[in-house]
């Protein structure tokens, strides 16, 4: 789980509700004082929501980028459905498009998509479905196909959780499981409660069903590679949910660029947010 290291907006940033042909959308969005070199779209992972790009605001924003960071359908602040069928990865790759196009509306010009884990994996449906749509794709943290057998593991163990007990009783459950280092005494003020509260307003159905899509994820990087848009594959040091030797292959197999986060795990954008966006930045500069 993906924890920000503050929640406080930066000066000039804001959150409000993108509305697109497919809903409303929460997201937090920051401009940059002049005019912008392009659109950046950040999709957070499994369990996570806007607030895990927070730090990451600033920075790119500085560089001349307007980020938008957005919870997807069911997760946070966003609504969905209590049906599985609304989660399903092609229903979540369209939701992707719809709000490219409706960020994109007053320039025309394409969005930089930026994926983290399971938002990887989304991002990566959404282009395939439309290329077009996007200037280029960074995939953070997210592998070739499924998850780790050990990570599926858990997620299964989490998923028969969530059919038979409530979200607060599951929320329970996973404090009990958490290492000591987990503790909440760890993490900064505000931060525990807010992890809390974005646990319980998250849709259970959405989790049971992206949970199902990290563990049987086919690999389609031959598919990505074939289409010769401009990627970028960035990840910390090591990495709990895909090797970091398969996520360098899948970048020599997509032809991409490549950037390992020194001193950073499987969220570079919350555990080392400034060399994180300087590679972002330095990326989207070449892409133009």
């Amino acid at each position: 789980m993906s924890r920000p290291p503050f929640l406080t907006l930066p000066a000039g940033a804001r959150a409000y509700r993108l509305r697109t042909t497919r809903g409303e959308f929460a997201v937090h969005e920051a401009r940059p004082a002049s005019a912008a070199r392009g659109t950046v779209l950040l999709v957070p992972g499994f369990t996570g929501s806007k607030e895990d790009f927070i730090a990451l605001l600033e920075p790119l924003s500085s560089a001349g980028f307007r980020v938008v960071a957005i919870d997807g359908r069911g997760q946070h602040e966003s609504p969905g459905p209590r049906k599985e069928a609304a989660y399903a990865q092609h229903e979540l790759a369209q939701d992707l498009l719809a709000q490219a196009t409706a960020l994109s509306a007053a320039t025309e010009d394409p969005v930089h998509l930026l994926g983290h884990s399971l938002g990887g994996l989304i991002a990566r449906a959404a282009v395939l479905r439309d290329p077009g749509a996007f200037a280029s794709l960074t995939i953070m943290s997210s592998g070739p196909a499924a998850i780790s057998a050990p990570q599926c593991a858990r997620i299964k163990l989490l998923i028969d959780a969530l059919t038979v007990m409530d979200m607060e009783s599951v929320w329970q459950a996973m404090r009990e499981l958490d290492p000591p280092e987990a503790a909440d005494a760890a993490t900064p003020p505000g931060v525990a409660e807010f992890l809390h509260q974005r646990w319980l307003g998250t849709v259970p159905e959405q989790l049971i069903v992206t949970g199902r899509q990290l563990s049987d994820e086919p690999d389609r990087v031959d598919e990505l590679a074939a289409l010769r848009l401009r990627t970028h594959v960035l990840s910390g040091e090591s990495d709990y949910a895909w090797p970091v030797p398969l996520i360098d292959e899948m970048a020599k197999r997509l032809a991409a660029r490549r950037t390992v986060i020194e001193g950073a795990g499987h969220s570079p954008n919350t555990e080392r947010a400034h060399p994180t966006a300087d590679a972002l930045v330095s990326f989207w500069r070449d892409v133009g």
